[in-house]
């Protein structure tokens, strides 16, 4: 605790209200993406079982966010999957991607239509072009939140974002999420990974839009 300020109350004077300027690693993922060779790994009652998923992943940048000296630029997302040739939603979740310039952390909150929410963080430079973030099970900060019946059932010990910002405009992440299964002595990897590619671009927070319409 000894890192942080003494005054906890008095915002910074110098935010830059465009955030698509200041998002640092989290720079490449704004906009909107598509994939079709999504790879899932999950648990089934005989064992283990493979899908390939289509994914639809919004990224839209947030105003910068104070709590007090400490300050934040984000994009808020909603991801959309479903299998091949399918409606009917394989995986949901929304949330918010943060970056905190004076520290380099970045933060991703996860929220899922199944009663879990998780916050992960991680360390990454301004300029990186790969970083990973994890959350554990009973931390106080990056932790993980489950319903009653998951923590019975489907217990998450451990979760786990790659992220990786490729050369060609799209960007890729690789999930594990560890579970403690009832009945089962061994953990299992829960895994997704996928390769996003842009179809639309980000339109600019509230205030920059103001700022520039005015």
């Amino acid at each position: 605790m000894s890192d942080f300020p003494q005054d906890i109350f008095t915002e910074p004077s110098n935010v830059d209200i465009h955030t698509l300027k200041n998002l640092g690693p989290l720079t490449g993922m704004a906009g909107i993406w598509h994939g079709e060779d999504g790879s899932d790994l999950h648990p089934v009652a005989t064992g283990k079982k493979g899908n390939i998923y289509v994914e639809r992943y919004e990224l839209q940048p947030i105003d910068p966010a104070l709590n007090g000296p400490q300050l934040l630029y984000g994009l808020r997302y909603h991801t959309h999957i479903t299998k091949p040739g399918e409606v009917k939603t394989f995986h949901d979740q929304v949330g918010y991607w943060l970056w905190e310039p004076a520290t380099e952390t970045v933060m991703h909150t996860v929220a899922i239509p199944r009663g879990q929410t998780v916050l992960a963080i991680g360390k990454a430079a301004k300029d990186a072009k790969s970083f990973e973030l994890v959350a554990e099970h009973g931390a106080v900060t990056n932790g993980i939140s489950s319903g009653p019946f998951l923590e019975y059932a489907y217990k998450t010990v451990e979760f786990r974002i790659k992220v990786t910002i490729n050369d060609d405009g799209t960007w890729s992440y690789d999930e594990d999420t560890v579970m403690m299964i009832r009945g089962r002595d061994e953990a299992f990897h829960h895994t997704d990974s996928h390769t996003m590619k842009k179809i639309a671009e980000p339109t600019p927070n509230p205030l920059a839009l103001q700022a520039t319409s005015a």
